[in-house]
């Protein structure tokens, strides 16, 4: 075995000293390893190797102080609340209060607060925590309301400021807080694997029973919650958690890497770190697949620092919400920033090849990010200073952004994500982002009064960001859109009411042929609609080639009694927005973003001002309201179509000379079909298909419903299949092509016949897999 180099030495050296928690204690120290774990736990949470004085820590240190001296004016203790305005019922103000109080421990025990070791401080605390602990979070409270509050939001706090008062808690009050935190999550909810404990759920679960364990020094409790992690690792198949294509799902049906998925990450990451290196330390080498899905789940899914609002679920709504702290905009870059530091944190649990990859991709991350947020008027904040960062987040991105390891760049290609109905698309200059449903994913999450109104987000929503533009989504577009002509979308305008179909991600549509196959850069994609509470119905889809996506619809058929509408683009031009709007024959390009050709059908414009406030789609978010200028363009199918169809182009970030040249270009792209049997494309070699029955198109015939890519290299060519219908039952695709032999085949495709055409039998399995071959022409 090679040895490492000096480099590669001295690289590791400085990461494990940026990132890895600081060590209190020596392994091999006979310290009582309870107080060990503890101090390690307030590292993790509150940071070392920064100086308390120097920015962005001393601003965000002092903001700590002036708002736990608030804290400690305001409280005032009744029986039924520990602040105006925070009781009890609903359940949310207990977790109001313990994260208040969470401050107020932070401003004693940091440096830099201004209220560092203020006695009169530490005695409102403990005073808080008393008055909560005999008023309500105690083993003879039955909880009532949201199960979130009683069981993760209330007891991560409580077990924090447990860990950093310990020596100022009386052996009482550390027995009262374990007590609480046993009666609420008692053992099974994590020795049985189902429910509302699972995937990120039992990370955060796990999180306090830990803590509790430590603080309570109680060996079985740390062990119980050590153990109550590895059903969250493996691949499943169904239902919450990580699947084998990169996909996370939470609430069963709803695509969630974004929210749900940055908390198992940052949970994870916590634990390892927590653990490493004690009796407890996490070895089931199932873990791996977890530090696999930072490159493999969610790096695919950052865009420039942001998370793409298609696996945020019902957070796309949160905007602005009322809180103790500033007003920080949650919006995708708020998400995005959430991943990113838990990767830098997990990064100290991973290898040393693994953590100078991941480095690379943050501080890649990093630097674009702050690209963006230097545009004039850009809703960007970079990640160095972002808001939301506590001091210990700050300190490890930081460490990153000064490390030797140097900025990754977007990669190209395609990734798609089957089990999840999502798709990522790159080329040179842009990024794309499909979003769609089936009877396995949600049209839209709601609940909790959030996000009522976001119906058609999984109808074909195509978002899209030119190199330099990562603001799009993020500029208050959620609650200014006209959520009845989001992009990319076919839809019926009939009116929904609120949270139309149910809540928790409820509604979903009765198809299956939902997905496609990518070769890694060229990608099919499919999608059968069916309208929410509507009669529509539509085959869409969408070929995705380095530089454009070409998008078709088909069987656009509904009797609803009000027109149905293709959305070509709806794009946020910010406040006030002036870019040039230009349209030829065939054509249109806005300035700044990109162009489109439609060669068919009437375009459709619009250029408005929209008003809204985060409120309007959230109730805990705050009632300001804001204007956004919009540039609509949408195919209107009549008033109930029968078999109505679209093709258009999308060209992100194209200039107008290279729109209108492409549009003037009658042999770029060849529409083979588009009908309900299949719809397929060729371009520059390529040859791509969506069969949703049996039939035949450009040479390439499909026994069943399939995804079809078709690729030439010279005297080469590439098959690549998948079954998006997912009956796992065995299909035949020809390609009337002379083939002299064939270079390789996976083992689930069977060669039947070479020579003047290939033919082979694809045994697809049921996860929409993309199976392939490849081979020689003749």
């Amino acid at each position: 075995m090679s040895r490492p180099s000096r480099r590669a030495v001295l690289l590791t050296a400085a990461l494990l000293a940026t990132v890895a928690p600081t060590r209190r204690d020596d392994p091999a120290d006979p310290a009582d390893p309870y107080d060990t774990l503890r101090r390690r736990w307030l590292d993790i949470a509150l940071g070392t190797g920064y100086d308390p004085a120097a920015e962005p820590y001393a601003s965000r240190l002092a903001e700590t102080g002036r708002l736990a001296r608030g804290f400690r004016a305001s409280m005032t203790p009744t029986a039924t609340s520990l602040w105006p305005g925070q009781p009890y019922d609903p359940p949310a103000g207990i977790t109001q209060s313990y994260g208040r109080l969470w401050t107020m421990t932070r401003a004693y025990v940091c440096p830099g607060t201004g209220s560092t070791g203020d006695e009169t401080l530490l005695a409102a605390t403990l005073r808080g925590l008393d008055h909560l602990s005999a008023t309500v979070y105690n083993p003879g409270t039955t909880r009532y309301g949201n199960w979130w509050e009683w069981q993760i939001g209330s007891p991560r706090p409580l077990m924090d400021i447990t860990a950093a008062l310990y020596d100022h808690l009386a052996d009482a009050q550390r027995a009262a807080a374990c007590a609480a935190v046993d009666h609420f999550i008692p053992d099974g909810m994590l020795t049985d694997y189902s429910g509302t404990s699972t995937g990120a759920n039992r990370v955060d679960l796990c999180r306090s029973v830990a803590v509790r364990g430590i603080v309570g020094r109680a060996p079985d409790r740390i062990a119980l919650a050590r153990d109550a992690l590895s059903p969250v690792f493996p691949h499943v198949t169904r239902g919450d958690g990580l699947y084998a294509d990169g996909s996370f799902v939470q609430h069963t049906w709803v695509a969630y890497s974004g929210t749900y998925g940055q908390v198992m990450l940052d949970g994870l990451g916590r634990l390892f770190a927590l653990l490493a290196g004690s009796e407890w330390e996490v070895t089931d080498p199932n873990r791996q697949i977890i530090l696999d899905s930072v490159e493999h789940a969610y790096a695919p899914l950052i865009h420039d620092g942001l998370v793409m609002d298609s696996v945020n679920g019902r957070a796309i709504s949160r905007g602005l919400l009322k809180s103790d702290d500033r007003h920080v905009l949650r919006g995708d870059h708020f998400h995005g920033q959430g991943i990113i530091a838990a990767i830098a944190l997990l990064a100290a649990g991973a290898s040393p090849a693994e953590r100078e990859r991941w480095y690379g991709r943050v501080k890649g991350w990093i630097e674009r990010n702050a690209r963006d947020a230097g545009h004039a008027g850009s809703a960007v904040t970079p990640i160095l200073t972002a808001p939301q960062y506590d001091v210990a987040d700050l300190a490890r991105l930081h460490a990153v952004a000064g490390s030797p390891v140097p900025a990754a760049p977007e990669p190209h290609g395609h990734r798609l994500f089957a089990a999840m109905d999502r798709a990522v698309h790159r080329g040179p200059g842009f990024t794309a982002n499909i979003a769609m449903a089936s009877d396995r994913i949600a049209y839209y999450e709601c609940g909790n009064g959030e996000n009522p109104r976001g119906w058609h987000t999984g109808a074909g929503l195509l978002s899209w960001w030119p190199d330099g533009r990562s603001d799009q989504y993020t500029d208050w577009f959620w609650p200014t859109v006209d959520w009845y002509r989001l992009p990319g979308t076919t839809v019926s305008t009939r009116r929904l009411a609120d949270r139309a179909g149910g809540e928790w991600g409820e509604p979903k549509p009765d198809v299956r042929w939902v997905g496609g196959t990518t070769d890694g850069e060229y990608a099919a994609i499919g999608q059968h609609l069916k309208g929410l509470q509507s009669t529509l119905q539509a085959r869409k889809s969408w070929f995705c080639l380095p530089d454009a996506i070409v998008c078709l619809g088909a069987g656009i058929t509904c009797a609803d009694g009000v027109p149905v509408e293709t959305v070509v683009d709806n794009r946020n031009l910010g406040e006030g927005g002036t870019p040039e709007f230009v349209r030829g024959r065939g054509w249109a390009h806005l300035q700044g973003h990109g162009g489109w050709l439609v060669p068919d059908g009437e375009l459709r414009t619009l250029r408005e001002d929209r008003t809204g406030a985060w409120s309007d789609i959230n109730t805990t978010s705050t009632t300001e309201r804001r204007t956004r200028r919009w540039q609509t363009l949408w195919l209107d199918h009549g008033t109930d179509p029968t078999d109505a169809g679209y093709l258009y182009v999308l060209l992100p970030g194209a200039s107008r000379r290279t729109v209108a040249a492409r549009a003037a270009d009658r042999h770029w792209l060849s529409v083979l079909a588009n009908d309900t049997t299949c719809q397929a494309v060729r371009v520059a070699g390529v040859t791509a298909a969506t069969f949703w029955r049996p039939g035949t198109a450009g040479g390439v015939t499909a026994s069943a419903g399939a995804s079809v890519l078709v690729r030439r290299r010279g005297g080469t060519a590439t098959l690549h299949v998948s079954e998006p219908p997912r009956t796992g039952e065995p299909l035949e695709i020809t390609w009337d092509r002379p083939v002299r032999r064939v270079i390789r085949a996976d083992d689930s495709v069977e060669v039947l016949a070479t020579g003047r055409r290939l033919r082979v039998r694809v045994t697809p399995g049921r996860a929409c897999a993309t199976h392939g071959c490849e081979v020689t022409l003749s």
